[in-house]
């Protein structure tokens, strides 16, 4: 295994670097940061902290990412996924506690990437990614319904169920300016990709319905429509960098909800870097990508910030306009802190429906419905894995439906593997034409001996594997002298394997039956004699093919004849 080696994407690019790409990079970096600030910022109000500390979490986290990741064109900051989880840990730990499982997530993440568990990240399930991005889709959609209608609840119920229910108690106190707003943003985000490719369509949205805000408060008196300043004080001083106290006891409790940031941030992250290589033709470094995003999480709480992560939209939208090398990112992070120091004080007068409108959109485009209803019409145990999780998810939270998930996901893998694996007798004769473990040169069939049993395992010997030899024995009425068994296509056995094999031998030799193991990998063979195989069954009766295992079964009859 080669050495682990840490590789911002950012050091092999500025090798190569020259003006055109710098021109691009300024563009698409410019784009991007206009893109990212309304996003910034309703995923901030959304998840329970203020304004400036997303946009705060967007330029920091933006910045670290670009110059330490492991992709050419990631995009990091605040995204959708991580709402509903911060959310719930503010109303459990406070700020405080946000900022102790921020930098817990970080911690895992550099863990992650240490240990070079990049690869195996992208392999979780696809039903679980489905069901907990669907799933908190829903509830920010959820979420959102209050602001978006101008709703008029002092204290909206945490509860999936019990908000619903609180909303259509509540449905006479619409405010209707607020849902004009609110369902003409929805509108005006959904129809602008029609006729602008370029310019997002939260950005007009907002510019829009803020100037609408205004001119129905100064000219037609309407001061109903609820803004961000009637909610936050906003400010554009830079905060001061701060460790929170951590003591044992809150790091302890904390451990599941980082863990859950940490997987959550992962997988979006590596998704994002996977997409991207898709559509730019690179190849990202998953483990170095990990680490960068630790690095983020290590820092943004440092500064008020909150958890952080590749998002995919913004990276689309920085390869769309042109970004190829991680100065993109860094103009991007540069253009949100001129527009923090300099703009932050207009963020007051943006409605809050205006806002929740964004994020309906958001929520849409998180839903992947498609991806849904398609998972649908597949195996039940798939469905199963999608349904859980997505209720679980709506219903519970995030923490809860991710460890479920790749719990029951993980059971499943495992009883597919079993099944993968089977035990057959062979009867009478083998046909050297059929055979890959015979010697060369013995081109005759090979007739079992009487008093011989053969069974051939097809697969990996693991866990249930060792358990079909009982089944398969019964196929024999006699008790026999010798059981050969065949290995030549189990490609490895783990302890669970080892464990059922050296069962089976200790049960057939008080039976007074030898055990000849035949076809034994060279790696499968290292493993076996670590376990003391070589004294259990003698070293002659292990062999490398069933010509021999045969030749070893008749000395064994002949010597107990």
């Amino acid at each position: 295994m080669e050495p682990f080696a840490f590789r911002p994407r950012l050091l092999s690019t500025l090798k190569s670097y020259n003006r055109k790409t710098l021109m691009a990079d300024i563009m698409a970096g410019v784009i991007v940061g206009i893109v990212a600030l309304p996003l910034a910022i309703a995923f901030g109000i959304a998840s329970g902290v203020t304004p400036e500390q997303g946009i705060i979490t967007a330029i920091v986290a933006g910045l670290i990412v670009s110059v330490f990741g492991g992709s050419k064109v990631q995009i990091g900051g605040p995204t959708g996924a991580f709402i509903i989880i911060i959310y719930g840990i503010i109303q459990q730990y406070g700020m405080e506690g946000l900022a102790i499982a921020t930098l817990m997530a970080g911690a895992f993440l550099i863990l992650f990437g240490l240990l070079r568990l990049g690869v195996i990240i992208k392999y979780i399930p696809y039903p679980i990614i489905v069901g907990f991005t669907s799933g908190i889709a829903v509830t920010i959609f959820t979420t959102q319904i209050k602001d978006l209608l101008g709703l008029s609840i002092t204290d909206v119920p945490a509860d999936f169920i019990e908000k619903w229910g609180a909303y259509a108690a509540n449905i006479s106190t619409i405010d209707m300016w607020s849902a004009i707003i609110g369902v003409a943003s929805v509108l005006l985000i959904a129809v602008t990709p029609r006729f602008s490719k370029k310019i997002p369509g939260s950005l007009i949205a907002i510019i829009v319905m803020t100037v609408a805000a205004l001119l129905l408060k100064n000219f037609a008196g309407v001061t109903s429509i609820e803004t961000i300043g009637d909610r936050f004080s906003i400010s554009s001083e830079l905060p001061d960098a701060q460790v929170p106290q951590m003591t044992w006891e809150t790091i302890k409790s904390l451990v599941s909800p980082a863990f859950t940031i940490a997987i959550l941030g992962a997988i979006e992250s590596l998704l994002s870097a996977t997409v991207a290589d898709g559509v730019t033709g690179d190849h990202h470094d998953s483990n170095t990508e990990l680490i960068a995003q630790g690095i983020a999480n290590l820092a943004s709480p440092l500064f008020g910030g909150i958890p952080a992560t590749g998002a995919i939209a913004r990276t689309m939208t920085n390869i769309n306009n042109g970004g190829r090398t991680p100065v993109a990112g860094i103009i991007h992070a540069a253009v949100l802190m001129l527009i923090f120091l300099f703009l932050m004080p207009l963020a007051q007068y943006i409605p809050m429906a205006c806002l929740a409108g964004v994020l309906v959109i958001v929520s849409y485009g998180m839903s992947g419905w498609r991806s849904f209803t398609e998972l649908m019409k597949n195996p039940k145990s798939d469905v199963a894995v999608l349904l859980i999780t997505f209720f679980l998810t709506i219903i519970f939270d995030l923490t809860i439906a991710i460890e479920v998930g790749l719990l029951i996901a993980c059971l499943l893998f495992m009883k597919r593997m079993a099944e993968t694996t089977d035990v057959k007798v062979i009867m009478d004769e083998i046909d050297p034409n059929d055979e890959l473990d015979i010697e060369q040169g013995n081109l005759e069939h090979l007739t079992i001996p009487k008093g011989v049993e053969v069974y051939e395992i097809n697969g990996p010997y693991f866990f249930g594997a060792g358990n079909k030899f009982e089944e398969v024995m019964a196929v024999f009425g006699d008790r026999p002298v010798v059981r050969v068994i065949r290995m030549r296509k189990v490609p490895f056995v783990d302890s669970t394997g080892i464990h059922n094999l050296k069962n089976l031998c200790i049960m057939s030799r008080k039976e007074g039956i030898e055990i000849v193991l035949s076809g034994v990998n060279s790696n499968v063979r290292a493993v076996l004699e670590r376990s003391g195989f070589n004294e259990l069954i003698g070293k002659e009766n292990i062999c490398d093919h069933i010509s021999t295992a045969l030749k070893r079964s008749k000395e064994i009859i002949g010597e107990n004849a």
